[in-house]
């Protein structure tokens, strides 16, 4: 069985694979690139983000701490809505390029406020480390 530790790493690392590939699929919708319809640009984004959930439920599982229960995971979850809903029109269903550019900021944004989150373990985020 995993440990705790082990589902941290992958965790991180899906994090980080996760957010440079939305950062340059959203580079390349800003740039009209036709790699964004190549088969492996759109599969691994899903794969990737199934680990990354799958292992942010194991840890959950094995710490003991879930959301609505622990305020810092219930901001996470607020915010990963929320990115996954601004990733979307950014990437998909933005009516206009300027809308899309607009919504991979705020997606970008969400995920930040994520990642300093997870961090702080605090729902403050960025704000946490303010006097």
């Amino acid at each position: 069985m995993a440990t705790y530790l082990t589902l941290k790493y992958l965790h991180v690392t899906c994090v980080v694979l996760s957010g440079a590939g939305f950062f340059v699929r959203g580079l390349w919708m800003l740039g009209k690139s036709p790699r964004l319809q190549q088969p492996l640009v759109r599969l691994l984004p899903h794969i990737v983000d199934t680990v990354l959930l799958g292992s942010a439920i194991a840890m959950a599982v094995i710490s003991a701490q879930y959301p609505f229960a622990a305020t810092w995971l219930t901001a996470k979850l607020i915010g990963l809505l929320i990115y996954i809903g601004c990733g979307t029109m950014a990437l998909k269903r933005g009516r206009n390029q300027r809308q899309r550019a607009l919504f991979f900021v705020a997606a970008l944004l969400a995920f930040a406020y994520i990642v300093s989150v997870a961090v702080s373990r605090n729902a403050l985020g960025p704000l946490a480390w303010l006097p």
